[in-house]
């Protein structure tokens, strides 16, 4: 996949351009779902910098929105308290285009079909910046944690599943 130039803005960057929210767009020749790691070494991004966006239903049928590294498992009892539910579960993949308007490997928690509460995991809080979807397949933006925490209304959790000694825990 080689770097093409973005020539079309996605909905995602029409909001950050009207929030005057600055931002790099990426975009790389793709023609099917490609997981974020991929994408990331075949962009040459830096894993600890790049993060995917997933959307979980919880018991109340509320939907909710979970920007975790791309290299880490989200810890759904932490999402489920993160947004004050029982628990959340991961939504199906079939369903992704219709709860939020992007497809699977182009979803990104700026400008989706409503507007559902965000949490993004706190260890991006402190990177400089990070790269996360721009709204379709093919095309990273890359902005600073707090302007896309901005863009998406969002909110700093801890999300993600810790390991300790080589194993995970829960």
């Amino acid at each position: 996949m080689a770097k093409a130039k973005t020539e079309v803005k996605t909905n995602a960057m029409r909001i950050l351009d009207n929030l005057g929210i600055p931002y790099e767009a990426q975009s790389y020749e793709c023609r099917e779902f490609e997981d974020a790691g991929k994408t990331a070494d075949l962009l040459g991004l830096p894993h600890e910098k790049v993060c995917k966006t997933l959307v979980c239903q919880g018991k109340g049928k509320g939907y909710f929105v979970f920007v975790i590294p791309i290299d880490a498992e989200l810890d759904l009892k932490k999402a489920a308290k993160s947004v004050h539910e029982k628990s959340v579960e991961m939504i199906h993949v079939k369903d992704i285009k219709n709860i939020t308007g992007y497809v699977r490997g182009g979803c990104t928690a700026i400008g989706m079909k409503k507007a559902y509460p965000v949490r993004i995991d706190s260890s991006a809080e402190q990177l400089p910046d990070i790269y996360v979807s721009a709204g379709r397949i093919g095309c990273q933006l890359h902005l600073q944690p707090e302007k896309l925490r901005e863009a998406c209304s969002g909110e700093w959790a801890d999300l993600t599943k810790t390991k300790e000694r080589g194993a995970e825990s829960v």
